[in-house]
């Protein structure tokens, strides 16, 4: 069975960092496919960022250029490095997981995968 736990979240003024970091257990290998979503209060859940089992990531228009992803398969964890954090950035973020995806061939995410496995998520919130 497939587990997802993300951690790092925590409050931080508007300009700063933080880095989320979602592992990942119950997969036999590392081709799996792994994304970020979040959720602000009132709003829909929008996708943030994606890596393919090739280790090719996309991004939101939203977050690009100030959000890195980056997976570490030995550890079997996903990072979400968030700088220059803006108050619109406070939301739950969730860890999300699929055996199976679609090669990704450009850095700007253009659709998201129905991803199988979520964490429970971590909370990320930005004051201005």
């Amino acid at each position: 069975q497939v587990h997802v736990v993300e951690s790092g979240g925590g409050s931080v003024q508007a300009g700063g960092s933080l880095r989320l970091s979602c592992t990942i257990s119950g997969y036999s290998d590392s081709n799996y496919c792994l994304a970020w979503f979040r959720q602000a209060p009132g709003k829909q859940r929008e996708g943030v960022a994606a890596v393919d089992i090739y280790g090719t990531t996309c991004y939101s228009d939203s977050v690009k250029g100030r959000f890195t992803s980056s997976k570490d398969n030995a550890k079997n964890t996903l990072y979400l490095q968030m700088n220059s954090l803006k108050s619109e950035d406070t939301a739950m973020y969730y860890c999300a997981a699929v055996g199976v995806c679609s090669r990704l061939y450009s850095d700007t995410c253009v659709e998201w995968e129905e991803y199988n496995y979520w964490g429970q998520g971590t909370q990320v919130t930005v004051s201005s």
